[in-house]
Protein backbone atom coordinates (compact mmCIF):
# COMPACT_ATOMS: atom_id res chain seq x y z
CA UNK A 1 0.00 0.00 0.00
CA UNK A 2 1.12 3.63 -0.58
CA UNK A 3 1.69 5.41 2.62
CA UNK A 4 2.02 2.23 4.47
CA UNK A 5 5.34 2.57 7.14
CA UNK A 6 5.67 -1.39 7.62
CA UNK A 7 7.60 -0.12 10.42
CA UNK A 8 4.80 1.16 12.78
CA UNK A 9 2.37 -1.82 11.36
CA UNK A 10 5.00 -4.57 12.95
CA UNK A 11 5.39 -2.12 15.99
CA UNK A 12 1.29 -2.79 16.17
CA UNK A 13 0.92 -6.17 15.26
CA UNK A 14 3.09 -6.72 18.01
CA UNK A 15 1.25 -4.51 20.99
CA UNK A 16 -1.96 -6.05 19.99
CA UNK A 17 -0.17 -9.73 20.05
CA UNK A 18 1.30 -8.68 23.74
CA UNK A 19 -2.00 -7.59 24.74
CA UNK A 20 -3.57 -10.93 23.87
CA UNK A 21 -0.72 -12.88 25.67
CA UNK A 22 -1.44 -10.83 28.81
CA UNK A 23 -4.62 -11.28 28.22
CA UNK A 24 -4.93 -15.23 28.14
CA UNK A 25 -2.40 -14.92 31.25
CA UNK A 26 -4.34 -13.25 33.24
CA UNK A 27 -7.63 -14.87 32.96
CA UNK A 28 -5.56 -17.66 35.06
CA UNK A 29 -5.62 -20.18 33.00
CA UNK A 30 -2.40 -22.98 32.69
CA UNK A 31 -0.26 -23.01 30.01
CA UNK A 32 -0.29 -25.67 27.41
CA UNK A 33 2.83 -28.51 27.95
CA UNK A 34 4.24 -31.71 26.19
CA UNK A 35 2.88 -34.94 27.20
CA UNK A 36 5.08 -37.38 28.94
CA UNK A 37 4.53 -39.60 25.39
CA UNK A 38 5.95 -36.83 23.22
CA UNK A 39 9.00 -35.32 25.68
CA UNK A 40 10.24 -39.53 25.65
CA UNK A 41 12.28 -38.89 28.74
CA UNK A 42 13.21 -42.69 28.77
CA UNK A 43 14.47 -42.20 24.95
CA UNK A 44 16.84 -38.49 25.07
CA UNK A 45 19.15 -37.76 27.98
CA UNK A 46 17.89 -34.93 30.09
CA UNK A 47 20.04 -32.45 31.16
CA UNK A 48 18.94 -30.26 34.42
CA UNK A 49 21.05 -26.81 34.74
CA UNK A 50 21.68 -25.29 38.77
CA UNK A 51 21.44 -21.59 36.98
CA UNK A 52 18.48 -21.31 34.67
CA UNK A 53 19.16 -20.23 30.91
CA UNK A 54 17.58 -16.73 30.25
CA UNK A 55 15.22 -17.81 26.98
CA UNK A 56 12.70 -15.98 25.48
CA UNK A 57 9.96 -19.09 23.70
CA UNK A 58 6.71 -19.89 22.25
CA UNK A 59 4.28 -21.09 24.60
CA UNK A 60 0.36 -21.81 24.49
CA UNK A 61 -2.34 -21.43 26.21
CA UNK A 62 -5.28 -23.85 24.69
CA UNK A 63 -5.23 -22.32 20.89
CA UNK A 64 -3.40 -18.94 21.79
CA UNK A 65 0.44 -18.64 21.14
CA UNK A 66 2.41 -16.49 23.45
CA UNK A 67 5.70 -14.92 23.38
CA UNK A 68 7.15 -15.36 26.65
CA UNK A 69 10.89 -14.27 28.11
CA UNK A 70 10.97 -17.54 30.30
CA UNK A 71 14.17 -19.28 32.05
CA UNK A 72 14.96 -23.04 30.84
CA UNK A 73 15.90 -25.54 33.41
CA UNK A 74 16.00 -28.68 31.91
CA UNK A 75 16.07 -29.88 28.41
CA UNK A 76 16.48 -33.05 26.19
CA UNK A 77 17.29 -32.79 22.31
CA UNK A 78 13.74 -32.52 21.57
CA UNK A 79 12.17 -30.42 24.04
CA UNK A 80 12.70 -27.55 26.82
CA UNK A 81 11.23 -26.95 30.23
CA UNK A 82 10.96 -23.59 30.93
CA UNK A 83 9.79 -21.75 34.10
CA UNK A 84 8.31 -17.66 33.62
CA UNK A 85 6.43 -15.24 35.57
CA UNK A 86 2.67 -14.55 34.47
CA UNK A 87 0.75 -11.61 36.08
CA UNK A 88 -1.04 -14.83 38.33
CA UNK A 89 2.15 -16.33 39.20
CA UNK A 90 4.84 -18.37 38.28
CA UNK A 91 3.88 -20.66 35.42
CA UNK A 92 5.81 -23.90 33.69
CA UNK A 93 6.03 -26.09 30.69
CA UNK A 94 8.05 -28.38 28.28
CA UNK A 95 7.97 -27.09 24.63
CA UNK A 96 9.64 -28.23 22.02
CA UNK A 97 13.15 -27.12 21.39
CA UNK A 98 12.43 -25.27 18.10
CA UNK A 99 9.94 -23.27 20.03
CA UNK A 100 13.15 -21.41 22.25
CA UNK A 101 15.73 -19.27 21.51
CA UNK A 102 18.26 -18.36 24.12
CA UNK A 103 18.49 -14.40 25.49
CA UNK A 104 21.66 -12.76 25.38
Amino acid sequence: LVGTNRRYAESVDRAIANRIGESVMNGGEQPSSLSPQELELGVYPLTRTPIPVPVRAWVRYGTVPVKVDAAAVAWTSKAVALVWDAPVGQHRAWVWASAVVERR
